[in-house]
Parts: C-alpha cells; structure tokens; sequence
C-alpha cells in the first residue's frame, strides 16, 4: 500500500519526538514492502528552530541517518489533493494547521483512501478547545498514543473510530552499544520547555545528582537561563540540543539514565511515557523513572525500571543502582527484553496495518449498504 504522512516535520527532531516514532514506523512500513512518504510543512516550528540553533548543515544528516525516508516541505500553493489521490492510508498529524486538516477531510469525501488523525500530545486535556475546533467527521479514525487518550476523544465524541497506538522504539536505531573506557555515572535527556516540569526537575534530577556528587550529562533544548544557572551550580553538565540519532552512542557512555515525564501526562492522561522510555530500555540502560501511572501494564515496574515517589528515594536508587552492577545489569536486560517483546516500530507497523484492515473493510461494508439502499 502507499502510505502519506502529513507530518510536523520527519526531518527534524528538535523538541519534536514524535519524529522519532514516525521515522521507525515509516522504515517499517518499507521493509514490509510499502511505499511511504512524508509532507511537512516548509516554515514548521520543529524545523526553524533546527536551522537557529544548528544551522542549515543539520539538514544534511537527516538523509546520512536515514537513508530511504522521503520527507517533501509544502507551501501554501502546495497541490494536496493531487498528492492525496496517490495513497491508500493517508495520516494527519495534530500538529497540521486546522485549515489543512479540514481541507484533507473534505478530499477525503471524494477519494478512496482511509484517512486517520494522529494525536501524540496532551492538548485534548490542556488545551481542549484546540483539538474541538478540528473537524474531524470526514476521519475514518483517530490514532491516541495512550488508552487514556482515546477515552477523551470517545467521550467527547471526537471522530468516528478511536484506536490506541502507542509510541515505541526504532530498534534499527536504538539498540545496546558497546563502549571502551570509563562512563559518566547518569544523562539526561529531555526539553525543558513550557514549564511543565521544572519542579519535578529540580526534585529529582538536579537535587539528587548535586547530593550524590554525580558526573551528570543534560542534553536538550528550550533551558531558560535560570535553569542553565541552576545546572551549573549543581554541578551537571548541559550539552544542549542531540540529534536523535546520537541517542544510543550517549546512552552508552552513560551507566543510568531517568524518566521525568511532563505533568498533564501525570495528572490528566495516565498510562503515556514519554518516547524516551522505549528509546532508553531498547538501548539497554538502566532506569529510575520520577511518578507515574503505568495504567495499561506497558512494563514490568522494579523489574525493567525502577520508580522513585519523590527526590529522595531517587538519591537512593541512583546510589544503589551505580554501586550493584548486578542490579544494573538485571534492569537493563529485563527492560530490554520487554521492548523486543512488545515495543518495537515493527510491532506499530503491524498494529497500524491492522487498524487499517478493520476500517477498509467497516468502509467496504458503509458502500455495500449505500448501493443495496440505493
């Protein structure tokens, strides 16, 4: 089948995870023998902020990292419907302008492909209006990246069809490294951004790495300078921006690394991770993870992370996991063990596959009824 994307960006990844997941998938989808490719918008946030802070030479590795992912920028004399017309299964992430997303639906009252709307963001419970105003009744279907998710939209009656598709980890990517010479004892990677979490940062990042005297590497992008300063006079190390593609290499130069989800994941929509938790446990590394609810038993908790409830008991999992090599290793193996299981981009790709199959044949069975009707 031909599939297309309508992505935020898949070329850059900066404060934009869910490039990550889509590049999994989409490469996927190829080894299965389908025909992928991606749409993102030519001034997306995602990308201008790439070109700010990297320079346009970041472009560059999207292709060297990626070879066979085909991502096309559109402008506003972009020709949508023509492109529309080629695919079978055509995904619009909740990112795309409202306009556009409205104008795919309506191609869709014309066109043969199966159309789904793609939500990996917590707007629907702190920004509801921002996903109400999507005209989503011309979708064959929601995709939610959590059971939680997908309830909003069923109980507010958003779209006809709502399925759970989880993240997961592109274990082409990301896979245990090996690594010669000495580690650093704990990363972390993630955006500070919107202060969603700067109290949950500070409780069990920065106060525990200061009080154990930890060597702490911080990569990400969006630090505020106070944050910078209060890194620094820590002690921790901020490298700022890594591309996704250099994850695995600096995890493996890293003896553990933690979980510090956002809170409206925390407080209003349980059971959703962060991306970094798949990514983090393909590459097996250990990880001690700050509350949160694993409503839908996606992991083994105490067997392939740990969780700390508040930032002591983090200064006291991060002494013992770096003092018990044997503890480490068991979390890692264990926490790997699951992604293989269940939490690879192959096992979203069938899952999509799946989804798909159901909504062609529930369409089939719509266009049977119009023409006995008829």
């Amino acid at each position: 089948m031909r599939f297309l994307f309508h992505t935020h960006s898949l070329v850059s990844d900066w404060n934009h995870g869910n490039a990550h997941f889509l590049r999994g998938v989409m490469r996927e989808l190829m080894a299965l023998g389908h025909e992928v490719l991606a749409l993102e918008p030519a001034n997306g946030w995602s990308r201008k902020n790439l070109s700010a802070d990297q320079g346009s030479a970041a472009f560059g590795r999207f292709a060297r990292d990626f070879p066979g992912l085909r991502s096309v920028t559109y402008g506003p004399s972009f020709p949508h419907e023509e492109v529309l017309q080629g695919a079978d299964i055509v995904i619009v992430h909740e990112w795309t302008e409202r306009s556009l997303v409205e104008r795919i639906g309506r191609a869709r009252r014309v066109g043969r492909f199966t159309l789904l709307f793609h939500d990996t963001h917590h707007r629907a419970v702190s920004a509801r209006r921002d996903i109400e105003a999507f005209r989503l009744e011309d979708y064959d279907g929601v995709l939610a990246f959590g059971e939680s998710l997908r309830q909003r939209y069923v109980e507010a009656g958003w779209g006809r069809s709502v399925f759970t598709w989880h993240e997961a980890a592109d274990t082409a990517l990301f896979k245990p490294m090996p690594h010669e010479g000495d580690r650093r004892d704990l990363i972390w990677i993630g955006n500070w951004g919107d202060n969603e979490r700067t109290a949950e940062l500070r409780e069990f990042l920065i106060e525990p790495s200061e009080r154990l005297g930890l060597s702490c590497t911080v990569r990400g992008v969006r630090y505020p300078r106070r944050a910078l300063d209060a890194l620094a006079e820590a002690g921790l190390d901020y490298d700022g921006w890594i591309a996704n593609a250099d994850v695995p290499a600096a995890f493996a130069r890293h003896r553990v690394t933690m979980h510090i989800p956002r809170r409206p994941y925390v407080k209003a929509l349980p059971g959703i991770p962060t991306i970094r938790v798949f990514e983090a446990l393909a590459c097996g590394i250990p990880l001690i993870s700050a509350p949160w609810d694993d409503a839908e038993n996606l992991f083994r908790a105490g067997e392939d992370f740990l969780f700390a409830r508040n930032g002591a008991e983090m200064s006291a999992l991060l002494r013992q996991v770096l003092a018990d090599r044997d503890r480490a290793d068991a979390l890692a193996t264990s926490g790997l063990e699951t992604i293989r299981a269940r939490h690879t981009c192959r096992h979203r790709a069938r899952e999509l596959l799946s989804i798909a199959s159901v909504l062609g044949g529930a369409r089939t069975e719509t266009s049977i009824r119009k023409e006995a009707a008829e």
